[in-house]
């Protein structure tokens, strides 16, 4: 199969078109290599794959040819408020729009990745698919307005899209602004880490192998909208406790106020993926960060 991903020399496009190039798929890379982090990052998770430079909010985009798109790239993180927030509507909004509009025109299946920060808080956890979104940031609320475009392009010009709601993806090569990352890179290297809130908030964190095995069986057989959710929840209190016993250090932690925006709580219900799918999550919290522990420590090595 040919295939194409957007976002590929980001955190979970990198490993997944790796794992895609590994089952022997022709896999086209797409990246905009962008400054929200360090590019030099992204250049490193690229290596080895075909990836691209090009602006799906301006470029020219053609998936002639291909099998299917993954539509990862996007603008992430939850403090989108204020003077950034054109830059979330160009790059998840309009880079979207023009992707389902590309594939329309091709006659390519897409599947999109969208986020559970599109339930906002809500009464039920685990939240299961039906919930009524409610964003508490304007992230969430691009990533539910992309939901949304395939929906529409579904009933108005046939798109063959699949949604998937990612819950905390984890894992080596997360993104440098993420808890998880900061916290190994902290212990690693002697430095400190910054709770914001008390730290009671919890999230089921979804090892990136595992986002990577549902993102292809949703192409492969998926239809409609699934959540991706690891099988633990864990509040950051936990995880810190836990990055503790693996590196057997302490981590000088801080504290600072809540960011807006943050939600308090993540649960996925996968009832649905289980069973149209046949996914489960296989790798546990402690597994995935002893794996994002030993990243960690030599990336302050190698420095």
């Amino acid at each position: 199969m040919r295939y194409v991903v957007t976002g590929a020399a980001g955190f979970i496009g990198s490993h997944l078109a790796e794992a895609l190039q590994s089952a022997g798929h022709d896999v086209v890379g797409i990246d905009a290599f962008t400054d929200y982090y360090d590019p030099a990052l992204k250049e490193e998770n690229a290596r080895g794959l075909d990836v691209r430079r090009l602006d799906l909010a301006t470029d020219e985009l053609d998936f002639a040819g291909f099998d299917g798109v993954f539509h990862l790239a996007g603008r992430p993180g939850v403090r989108s408020f204020g003077d950034v927030f054109p830059q979330y509507l160009r790059d998840n909004v309009l880079a979207t729009q023009r992707v389902f509009e590309t594939a329309v025109r091709d006659g390519v299946r897409v599947v999109f990745a969208s986020s559970s920060s599109v339930y906002g808080e809500t009464e039920r956890y685990p939240t299961p698919e039906d919930t009524p979104p409610r964003p508490l940031s304007p992230y969430g609320i691009t990533k539910l307005t992309g939901e949304q475009l395939a929906r529409a392009y579904a009933s108005g010009f046939g798109l063959d899209a699949v949604v998937l709601r990612y819950f905390n993806a984890f894992g080596p090569r997360q993104r440098p602004d993420m808890a998880f990352t900061r916290i190994g890179l902290a212990l690693a290297s002697g430095g400190s880490f910054t709770v914001h809130g008390d730290g009671e908030q919890s999230r089921g964190w979804t090892y990136v192998s595992d986002v990577v095995d549902a993102t292809i069986l949703a192409m492969q057989r998926g239809s409609g909208t699934y959540n991706v959710g690891g099988a633990h929840e864990v509040s950051l209190r936990e995880a810190i406790a836990q990055f503790e016993r693996i590196s057997g250090r302490t981590l000088d932690v801080r504290e600072d106020a809540a960011v807006p925006g943050d939600q308090r709580r993540t649960n996925a219900d996968t009832t649905r993926i289980r069973g149209e799918l046949g996914w489960e999550p296989r790798v546990g919290v402690e597994e995935g960060l002893q794996a994002e522990w030993d990243w960690a420590c030599a990336r302050v090595a190698a420095r």
